[in-house]
């Protein structure tokens, strides 16, 4: 399957709450592979692509803390100079809105992978196969950022 499990979590901005998480998901043996975190003066939002996103949304529930699964498409991309720019080109135009994107240099191919949620997986994913976009099964994913 193209579709990736990211785990969304709505964290209060106070000190010690992104580690009470980070620490819970370590502690049961889960690795976070990429991340990205954007916050506002109260809140934070951390999302994650870990190699076991069910178990981690259950360990982040039980801290009681607001959590969600979303489905986002992870490409392997050059990390020479242009790759992501060679992406963004294959998908201007296509009617593809990126609601938001993150990508990481990882043990992928070329090293890099972008982690992209879209308003509409399946074009993307139809996009992709057409213009030549690799991208990750989810156990790929999940292994190989």
């Amino acid at each position: 399957m193209k579709l990736v499990k990211q785990i969304s979590i709505f964290i209060e901005n106070k000190s010690g709450r992104m580690a009470q998480v980070l620490e819970a998901i370590a502690e049961r043996g889960i690795n976070i592979n990429a991340l990205s975190i954007a916050d506002t003066s109260d809140f934070g939002i951390l999302r994650l692509i870990v190699n076991d996103p069910e178990s981690a949304y259950i360990i982040i529930k039980e801290l009681g803390m607001a959590v969600k699964l979303t489905e986002v498409v992870a490409a392997a991309i050059s990390s020479d100079v242009g790759g992501l720019a060679d992406v963004m080109s294959k998908l201007k135009d296509t009617g593809i809105d990126i609601e938001y994107m993150y990508a990481f240099n990882g043990r992928f191919h070329n090293g890099a992978v972008v982690i992209l949620r879209v308003n509409d997986n399946d074009r993307l994913i139809e996009i992709a196969e057409k213009r030549g976009i690799e991208l990750l099964d989810a156990e790929d994913a999940y292994a190989a950022i």
